[in-house]
């Protein structure tokens, strides 16, 4: 499924742009994208990125993808190429409108020069404690440093000086001279600049300065033309000051407007708790399937249409709201029941010998890789005198309504014949290692002649082609709705999210392209792991189950 095939969803963000060209106060619809290069996207930034692309092709418009790389001590180029992958994954494109806030550098220097010469910015030597204890609090206002009233010619040379390297790190900031009693901090002499010996990704050892995300980013927007700033609502109290800026400068002004992030049940999307999660070895990386992460997420085997899709079903409003994970999974699941081919594996091995089927024969029998999709053809399933089912298949005292195997009663074998449970086999501590049962010949792809029912299907594997591989059962990473309610959010992570072990599959998935997903009959979707797996050796990494399994929980 394209974007442009996806149900256009009204909301308010949408309603805004439309009055505004209908009302002729905009002509025409520039977005953009403005991830920091620190990480790695997570499925909120999809829902932002995928808000931003969606509303620029919906109006005829252009989406930005432009990179705040401010801080050359966290960003990487790995990180870059990273988002740029996943955006693309998600099936949006940028075009020509790729950038870097580091593009501006030279530009945001000279502005911060501008601001210096008319007397709305200072060079402030206090130290970072000194500045924290000046700041005030909430209730009480700050208190104007004692460096705010340096003459201009002293700002510009000490600025100067910072921009030569000069000075070591911490010594010197630039601050906005604005208002420190104001009600907002953020707009209580906020820092411009600061001083950073670092390599830079892209400009090398050029700057020994660097600018605050808040002094760069409503500035790129407008450098750019970026009609509609769409931001979540964390960066509301951070309009005043972007406008202050805009309106000192006498530059462009884009419009900023505001929605609530996604936070989403069973999971953290803090920066710095997942950056935890992997330094701290809880998961085996950004791309664990465990994670949030988009890398992580395709890995497991999520559709980007999934994605797409529940971006788009979730929608966009002001107030802060909890999305339940299943919404997502359901998501995964409606794309995978359209896609995936179906394929017999059985993750708890229970030996079935067919005592009256020959033990030299081997039947290649028909089976549909996809019951409700016929012209994706058929494949063979070899069928054999020995084979095994899933243990949970069969009960010795079995509840009323288990339709399943148990001893005296029958069930059809999926895509083969109807069996019948003669005989209970057990080891010398009693734990049942065999079936013995009869086939009714009679039976392969027609109902018994009889006439009689029979209520349960049952999946299989041929004990002598049967394949064996690893699997990996990924669950939820928490087990609890909102770890970051918990006194330590770490000792919410679910001792359950991940566990290995062994299945039997038909012989065809040992060919199996890597990131494919399938649908394990009556097990779930699984996907071969696009980085364990080997040629020929593959690895199946479980996407999600067939049903809510959490449901029953709550």
């Amino acid at each position: 499924m394209s974007t442009s095939e996806l149900p256009v969803t009204s909301n308010f963000i949408r309603t805004i742009i439309a009055e505004d060209l209908a009302s002729g106060k905009r002509s025409q619809v520039i977005t953009r994208f403005p991830p920091e290069p620190n990480g790695y996207l997570h499925i909120g930034h999809a829902k932002s990125f995928s808000l931003n692309f969606g509303l620029a092709e919906d109006f005829g418009g252009c989406c930005h993808l432009r990179f705040d790389d401010t801080n050359p001590v966290k960003e990487e180029d790995e990180y870059v190429e990273a988002i740029k992958a996943d955006v693309r994954w998600l099936g949006f494109d940028w075009g020509e409108h790729l950038h870097f806030a580091s593009d501006y550098f030279d530009q945001l220097y000279l502005w911060a020069v501008q601001l210096i010469k008319t007397g709305k910015a200072y060079v402030d030597s206090q130290t970072a404690e000194q500045m924290r204890k000046n700041r005030g609090t909430l209730t009480e206002p700050g208190a104007d440093s004692p460096f705010r009233d340096r003459s201009i010619e002293e700002n510009l040379e000490l600025f100067q000086k910072m921009k030569n390297g000069d000075f070591p790190g911490g010594t010197h900031i630039l601050r906005a001279k604005i208002d420190m009693s104001s009600p907002n901090m953020n707009l209580r002499d906020p820092a411009m600049y600061r001083i950073l010996h670092a390599h830079h990704h892209r400009t090398g050892d050029k700057w020994c300065i660097y600018p605050m995300y808040d002094f760069a980013h409503g500035q790129g927007d407008s450098i750019e033309g970026v009609t509609y700033s769409i931001c979540t609502l964390e960066f509301e109290d951070h309009r005043p000051l972007y406008d202050w800026f805009i309106e000192k400068l006498e530059i462009f002004a884009p419009q900023q407007v505001e929605f609530a992030r996604l936070n989403l049940s069973y999971t953290v999307m803090s920066k710095r708790k997942l950056l935890q999660l992997v330094n701290d070895k809880h998961v085996s990386g950004w791309d664990d399937p465990r994670m949030p992460t988009l890398v992580g997420m395709r890995r497991r085997g999520y559709p980007a249409a999934a994605i797409r899709t529940f971006c788009e079903r979730i929608g966009v409003g002001r107030g802060a709201s909890w999305i339940d994970l299943s919404v997502l999974e359901e998501c995964v699941r409606e794309q995978l029941n359209q896609s995936a081919l179906r394929r017999l594996a059985v993750l708890d091995p229970l030996k079935v010998t067919i005592t009256n089927y020959p033990t030299d024969k081997i039947e290649e029998l028909d089976a549909a890789n996809h019951p409700q999709q016929p012209e994706l053809g058929s494949r063979k399933l070899p069928f054999s005198h020995e084979l095994y089912i899933d243990r949970d298949d069969f009960m010795e005292e079995p509840p009323k309504k288990f339709f399943r195997l148990a001893p005296g009663r029958e069930v059809r074998l999926r895509n083969a014949y109807i069996i019948k449970c003669e005989e209970v086999i057990r080891d010398e501590s009693g734990y049942v290692v065999e079936l013995r049962c009869s086939a009714d010949l009679d039976t392969l792809g027609k109902n018994p002649a009889d006439g009689r029912k029979i209520k349960g299907i049952i999946h299989w594997v041929s004990a002598v082609q049967a394949e064996e591989v690893e699997v990996r059962l990924y669950d939820r990473l928490f087990n609890q709705e909102n770890p970051d309610k918990t006194e330590n959010y770490l000792n919410a992570l679910n001792p359950e999210s991940f566990q290995s072990s062994t299945a039997l599959i038909e012989p065809e998935l040992m060919n199996a392209e890597l990131g494919t997903t399938f649908q394990f009959e009556r097990i779930g979707y699984f996907t071969v792991d696009s980085k364990d797996s080997l040629p020929g050796t593959p690895i199946f990494n479980r996407t999600v189950t067939l049903r809510d399994t959490w449901a029953k929980l709550k």
